[in-house]
């Protein structure tokens, strides 16, 4: 971690890490304190563009509804691509959570985080039967496209 630290602040100047600090802590409401819980698990978040950041913490905290101290604690979520996997999973998981094919309380960062291959032994696979098109739906998520059977009240 120490190497991936020093190669995140390698070529970034005091002005520039502090001004990125700032921006991270008025995107995600995060503490100085959580600002160093996520820096302290995953400094090349400092790397990021402000506009990858603005547009996860949107979709996060707003959509997903996760706490922003639940982010500062699982930074790993901001490496992931939003629109090739973190979207697409979260609408496979919503549809089976609203359609009574998974428990509610079934978190979706378990989801986020899961290889391809087995997101879709175990979120796709399983609903085969009564979500016949579900995998094609997700394949669409993946795309960019947002299927029908997506759209939620």
């Amino acid at each position: 971690m120490f190497r991936h630290a020093l190669q995140a602040v390698a070529f970034l100047s005091e002005e520039k890490i502090a001004a990125k600090v700032e921006h991270l802590k008025k995107t995600f409401r995060w503490s100085d304190a959580e600002v160093g819980i996520a820096l302290s698990k995953l400094a090349p978040v400092l790397t990021r563009s402000n506009q990858m950041l603005d547009s996860k913490s949107e979709f996060l905290i707003s959509e997903v509804r996760f706490e922003p101290a639940y982010i500062a604690h699982h930074p790993a979520l901001l490496t992931y691509s939003l629109e090739g996997r973190i979207i697409p999973r979260y609408y496979v998981v919503k549809f089976l959570k609203e359609n009574g094919l998974l428990d509610h309380n079934r978190s979706y960062y378990t989801a986020f985080i899961v290889m391809e291959k087995v997101f879709i032994e175990k979120y796709i696979c399983p609903h085969k039967e009564v979500a016949p098109y579900l995998a094609e739906d997700y394949d669409a998520a993946c795309r960019g496209e947002v299927p029908t059977r997506f759209k939620f009240t």
